[in-house]
């Protein structure tokens, strides 16, 4: 293994960067080889374009006939494109997505074929959900799945395959994916934001949407050195590795200039995205070393989802042209800097308004107080499934860190924002006099705008902060999917709008006027909500103890969070607005669960063996060299004066012995605990065991192990080390 990192380590200066040929215009190849409106009203027929965008923006159904056009058409732009297959392309819950290609070609008799692709291959396939998580819901006889075309997402082309955006579901009806709940969630918001619009604000606005802004944080390293880490590829992170001495201590990573290497893998990656209709526009450095992020232009947020989850594949074979590795998980290197994936929410009106975003007056500031409030209220109420929906083994190494948001749920607003709420805290309770509804309109209300012209701070330590014209929720992990923390964070918020105008509705009838009604109700959610509000250094131990005095939960652990997800109140918004059944969410639940268990287990199992394996046989090797110059120094100038002389090498060989016997008894209490945790067959206490029993064991063995990279010679340390992944790219 030392022979493999020494070969890695000297073929580095001698790799040459790979050219990258850049058009003058990247917005010439924008959407590409995408089935874009452009595209489709080149293709299809006047009728089937508006039932395609009727599809997309009423949810109608597109009949067979109309189908069957636009497979037509979409099959002679593919081919045009020079695809020869088609997949339905969709997100299970592996975390990953899935395709299974078939051909065009059809056999017709006669030694002849011809291309063929019907609306009835375009709407559904049916690939077999045997091997997929479904957390218990099919039986063993209904293998059977369904993909189901999504028209709300346009179709692409990777390669030769037209991939065609889907859901999944099982043979019974229930999801097995991201997609179908997002795709519920996106519309009940539709609906609770729009009547809330029409009854007090727009009556215009005939549809809301759900928009998306995601950045996504990576690690690249260099492939070679890559392949010589067991752990990095069958883990994702480093389970064993001494920190460097140059870690991110310096801050002159971030933002810095970008290496020749990682620039030409961003140049085609963002080629390839152009292509695809992914609108990415910022690039830079992170923080840690070897640490890079990339943004897009704010989307509808199922297709942001989609793009999300398709540049993650594009990522990992793009960089392998170049001779790097991509790291998505959220912790790869103790030490410096985990990944997240900043997740920017917001609510846009089909008039082309941003519902999170202050007016020219005080009715549009009005709505804005109305959808600003009401977030709040909801992320107060749920904000522990928001938890839970960021919840996972790589997630639980970043939370809390001097990087990431912590494990408690809290929102950032800013002083400005602040000071608006108090004031609108003092409304007073049922109707207004009329210097009051001047007040509010004049000097609260309609000075919103000038309050945040300047508002461009940010709680870097807020796991759900406001920045102005949009919630950023920054705690969602690098390798998480989007889809589920956007179907958590909808639903309650279309659940919270539905009470909202419930409640408003009510005061109404009572007699007072409508604005006086939402004061009402806003002034009542303000109260309600305070402790959700802070402002303060999110990582100090005294928000901590504040939290705990405010009731806010604080789960810093997968099984601990996952739990709130099973809770009667948390399970009633999803029921009641037909996003997930209470069935869906316990099998999802159980998903999460064995996933989590399954991660601590693998790693577990490398950790040992890394140890055993390549650990101790060079430690071993390494102390057999001191021994025997020990001796000879013993056979030359005798026991007395080999004593003096050799001390240093008689103590390296005790504290190796030490380690050595460390690093067994450590490896051999990891596996026995990991044995009886696989053998526990409940799903949340095999978690809790891999958890509380397993995990905690891994420091002993790395501390160890990390020790003994200090001591042994560099030449024979068969692991790249730290300083090797994290500072050789240029």
């Amino acid at each position: 293994m030392s022979t493999l990192r020494f070969y890695a380590l000297k073929r580095l200066p001698y790799l040459q960067p790979k050219h990258i040929e850049i058009p003058k215009k990247l917005s010439e190849l924008y959407c590409e080889n995408v089935f874009s409106e452009s595209t489709m009203r080149e293709y299809l027929t006047k009728e089937a374009y508006q039932s395609i965008l009727d599809a997309i923006k009423y949810g109608k159904k597109i009949t067979r006939e109309i189908a069957d056009q636009v497979a037509v058409s979409m099959k002679e732009w593919a081919m045009s494109k020079g695809a020869t297959h088609y997949t339905h392309w969709f997100q299970p819950l592996t975390g990953e997505t899935a395709e299974k290609h078939d051909s065009f070609f059809n056999p017709i008799g006669e030694g002849r074929a011809i291309e063929r692709f019907s609306g009835s291959l375009l709407i559904q396939q049916e690939p077999d959900a045997s091997s997929f998580p479904n957390g218990g819901i099919r039986n063993t006889f209904e293998a059977r799945g369904y993909t189901a075309w999504d028209p709300t997402s346009p179709a692409f082309i990777i390669d030769t395959t037209l991939c065609i955006p889907s859901i999944f579901v099982s043979y019974t009806g229930e999801t097995l994916d991201y997609k179908t709940p997002l795709l519920r969630a996106l519309q009940s918001v539709d609906e609770a934001a729009t009547e809330v619009c029409q009854a007090y604000f727009d009556k215009n606005v005939t549809k809301v949407y759900s928009t998306l802004g995601w950045e996504q944080e990576y690690f690249l390293v260099d492939s070679s050195l890559f392949q010589t880490r067991p752990d990095l590829v069958l883990t994702g992170r480093t389970l064993l590795g001494h920190a460097p001495a140059k870690g991110q201590q310096l801050e002159d990573h971030y933002f810095g200039s970008i290496p020749t290497r990682v620039r030409n893998f961003m140049k085609e990656l963002e080629i390839d995205c152009m292509r695809l209709g992914i609108p990415v526009t910022t690039r830079h450095n992170e923080v840690a070393p070897n640490q890079f992020e990339l943004a897009p232009l704010f989307e509808e947020a199922n297709l942001a989802v989609d793009h999300n989850s398709l540049l993650m594949d594009v990522m990992k074979k793009v960089s392998r042209r170049h001779g790097l590795s991509i790291l998505f998980h959220e912790k790869p290197f103790d030490g410096v800097n985990g990944s997240g994936k900043h997740n920017n929410w917001s609510l846009s009106t089909d008039t082309g308004e941003n519902l999170l975003s202050p007016g020219k007056n005080p009715k549009k500031n009005l709505q804005f107080l109305t959808f600003f409030i009401n977030t709040i209220k909801a992320v107060h109420d749920y904000g522990d499934l928001l938890r839970s929906s960021i919840a996972s083994a790589g997630n639980d190494h970043r939370l809390g860190a001097n990087e990431a948001p912590p494990a408690i749920i809290s929102i950032f607003i800013g002083s400005q924002l602040t000071a608006v709420l108090d004031e609108l805290e003092k409304v007073t309770k049922g109707k207004l006099s009329p210097d009051e509804k001047t007040d509010l309109k004049l000097n609260i209300v309609g000075k919103i705008p000038e309050l945040l012209l300047d508002n461009t701070d940010r709680n870097r330590t807020s796991p759900f902060a406001f920045t102005g014209n949009k919630f950023e929720f920054r705690a969602v992990g690098s390798q998480a999917n989007c889809g589920e923390p956007m179907t958590v964070l909808n639903t309650i918020m279309a659940y919270q709008l539905q009470k909202f105008k419930k409640e408003v509705d009510e005061l109404i009838a009572k007699g007072l006027k409508k604005d006086e009604a939402i004061f009402n109700i806003l002034r009542d959610y303000i109260t309600e909500s305070r402790s959700i509000l802070f402002e303060g250094d999110g990582y100090s131990e005294d928000w901590v103890k504040e939290a705990e005095k405010r009731g806010l939960e604080n789960k810093k652990t997968t099984p601990d969070a996952l739990k709130f997800e099973l809770n009667k109140k948390y399970i009633e918004p999803f029921e009641k607005l037909n996003i997930l059944s209470h069935k869906e969410i316990e099998a999802r639940n159980e998903i999460k669960l064995e996933k989590y268990s399954k991660m601590i287990s693998i790693e577990a199992k490398v950790l040992g063996d890394m140890a055993r394996n390549h650990i101790v046989p060079v430690a071993v090797d390494y102390q057999t060299k001191l021994i025997e110059n020990a001796k000879g120094l013993k056979d030359i100038f005798g026991e007395n004066e080999m004593k003096s002389m050799c001390k240093e090498q008689l103590d390296l060989i005790k504290n190796i012995s030490s380690h050595i016997t460390e690093i067994k008894s450590g490896v051999d209490k990891l596996f026995k605990e990991r044995d009886k945790a696989i053998a526990i067959s409940d799903p949340a206490k095999q978690a809790e065991t891999f958890c509380n029993k397993v995990k905690p064991l891994f420091d002993k063995i790395r501390e160890h192990s990390d020790a003994l990279e200090m001591l042994i010679d560099n030449e024979m340390w068969p692991l790249t080390k730290y300083r090797e992944l994290l500072f050789t790219l240029r």
